[in-house]
């Protein structure tokens, strides 16, 4: 294909090796996190996922069709980023299934696996290959607040909890405001109680200032 290129040390070995899966190439998120310049070294396509890619982008359902041609247009986008290489390898690694075969070559490359499947990322670490995963670095980045922290949150709906109201920080964080059912769209001052980490990302708890 026309996006592949190679980039190895003179040694022979790939700089920062980086085996890529479906998943986060059907995301839609890792061609903007490359060009900020905080990923770089070579990404690695097996030639697995491009004919996973190639079939979603064949499917007779509109949305899996939109996913993987959204995959194959983020591998013709990442050729221009400065900071990477992109090599499509020329076969893939034994394995029954692509996820074997991905974390099968992860480890015969000593290379990281970039995903943002959760149950890929856990096979990974069981195997012990290193795990990039994108969801875990959205979490990461995400506003930090303090307990006894003032905000301004637009609360939109009613929580799960009677008398509760829900609102949202602009990177996406759930503020969950005791006593704020009543005041759904309007934006209100609130004072922060705790933080919670859970799987899906922080929760923010607070109350009416």
């Amino acid at each position: 294909p026309s996006f592949v290129r190679k980039w190895r040390t003179k040694a022979g070995k790939y700089v920062n090796p980086m085996i890529v899966d479906t998943s986060v190439l059907v995301d839609g998120r890792l061609i903007d996190i490359a060009k900020t310049g905080f990923l770089f070294g070579t990404l690695l396509i097996l030639p697995s996922v491009v004919r996973e890619l190639h079939k979603l982008a064949d499917s007779a359902d509109s949305a899996r069709r939109k996913r993987g041609r959204r995959g194959l247009d983020e591998l013709v986008q990442l050729r221009a980023v400065k900071t990477i290489k992109l090599e499509v390898l020329a076969r893939d690694v034994p394995g029954e299934t692509v996820d074997g075969k991905l974390v099968a070559a992860a480890k015969k490359m000593q290379a990281k696996l970039l995903t943002v499947d959760y149950n890929l990322n856990k096979v990974a670490k069981v195997s012990r290959v290193a795990v990039l995963n994108l969801n875990e670095l959205a979490n990461a980045a995400k506003t930090a607040v303090l307990p006894g922290e003032s905000l301004s949150v637009q609360i939109i709906a009613r929580g799960a909890q009677r008398q509760q109201g829900v609102g949202y920080l602009a990177d996406g964080t759930m503020v969950v405001v005791e006593d704020g059912a009543e005041l759904a769209g309007k934006k209100t001052d609130v004072t922060v109680e705790k933080v919670l980490q859970t799987a899906a990302g922080k929760m923010v708890f607070a109350r009416i200032a």
